[in-house]
């Protein structure tokens, strides 16, 4: 390994875990403007001097503001470092670092707060590198969790060199580091039905039943489903709502579906599976969000073989089903690579965690791509 990379990530995962702690301790779900508020202030006192700080408002309206750092340097090359600080675990589920031998458990562990800590000890070792590049900027968003609107920051960084996203890391079944070059899109799809109320006990025959044309359509639109197929489609009933008596036959409802797919196009075909009506309830389809897919395996190819050259073991291509900001800044960046982070699971759930030696092993990764994909240029 490059001993200027070994030097520099054992002290970045030394640092990264007190920072770490940092910021789990703090509550920062999607929406919640005074969580994400105080974590990026924890953020912004983490950074190196001389950095310019910038808020950018946020995709989601009623958000906190964005927050973009920027690094001037005497070099050439643009490099963008890419991540969130929303989690999914609301403040009721929310708890402090907790360590249980290597694992630290908390909620944003890997997904993405491990990944943040990684990202702003990059950005602290670039600072002390100017010659390596013209401009770095690190841009941590508060809302990537829940983003239903555009993501409005991509034409800003168009054209930059390269964009690393620090989203969880991967290992492969022989124990080498991976990356994520491939990525699913990924949309949301609501079904809303309407029906008729009556009395549930005395008149259920003259009402149209909502929750149940509901029911039937999770069944028969989750059957279009493909995931072995060419473009791995799946169709996930997530969330449904409907009723609010007991005695009533409800005359309303939604239906929320979680779609994944190689091919974003794959998606009207789940709409078009959406009946009508289903035993005289009316059902509508909205499209709610649509995430692109990413695919940088081709052009990143080099790029990993260059960085696992100065790192002393391999850097490997994988894909993910999972969403991420990096499919938006694909297309302008084409150079961008994810799962950068450290290794853990359980995201999104109350038990996530992160391996701690882990820290540092994906520090070094990260700076390896980054020291190659400031050579490499476009």
């Amino acid at each position: 390994m490059d001993t200027e990379i070994g030097a520099a990530a054992a002290a970045i995962g030394e640092r990264a875990e007190r920072e770490l702690e940092v910021l789990v301790g703090i509550s920062s779900p999607s929406g919640d403007v005074a969580g994400a508020e105080e974590a990026i202030a924890a953020c912004v006192s983490f950074l190196p001097e001389g950095a310019d700080v910038e808020r950018l408002g946020c995709s989601t309206p009623g958000s906190a503001d964005d927050l973009l750092v920027r690094l001037r340097g005497s070099g050439t090359g643009r490099l963008l470092l890419l991540g969130h600080l929303d989690t999914v675990i609301g403040h009721e589920a929310h708890h402090p670092l907790r360590r249980d031998g290597e694992l630290l458990y908390g909620p944003g562990t890997s997904d993405m707060k491990g990944g943040v800590a990684l990202s702003l000890g990059v950005a602290r070792w670039l600072a002390d590198r100017p010659e390596l590049f013209e401009e770095a900027a690190l841009l941590l968003v508060v809302d990537e969790e829940w983003r239903t609107a555009p993501l409005l920051h991509v034409e800003r960084f168009a054209g930059y060199d390269a964009c690393l996203c620090f989203e969880a890391g991967e290992r492969t079944k022989e124990g080498h580091d991976g990356v994520v070059v491939r990525r699913k899109a990924a949309g949301t799809l609501r079904v809303r039905a309407t029906g008729q109320a009556a009395h549930s006990g005395s008149l259920p025959h003259l009402g149209r039943n909502a929750l149940l044309a509901l029911a039937h359509a999770a069944i028969e639109v989750a059957a279009v489903a493909d995931p072995d197929g060419p473009d791995r489609l799946t169709v996930v009933p997530t969330v449904m709502r409907s009723g609010e008596a007991v005695n009533v036959v409800p005359d309303a409802g939604e239906l929320v579906f979680d779609m994944r797919s190689r091919d974003a196009r794959r998606f009207e075909s789940v709409v078009a599976a959406v009946p009508s009506e289903i035993g005289g309830a009316t059902l509508t389809a909205v499209m709610e969000r649509v995430w692109p897919a990413m695919d940088s395996e081709q052009v990143t190819a080099s790029l990993l073989a260059g960085a696992g050259e100065r790192l002393g073991r391999p850097i490997i291509a994988r894909s993910r089903g999972g969403a991420s900001d990096a499919s938006h800044f694909a297309p302008a960046i084409p150079l961008t690579v994810d799962g950068l982070g450290p290794l853990g699971l359980g995201a999104h759930t109350p038990e996530e965690f992160v391996w701690a030696p882990s820290l540092r092993a994906r520090a070094e990764v990260a700076l390896a791509l980054v020291a190659q994909s400031l050579d490499q240029g476009p």
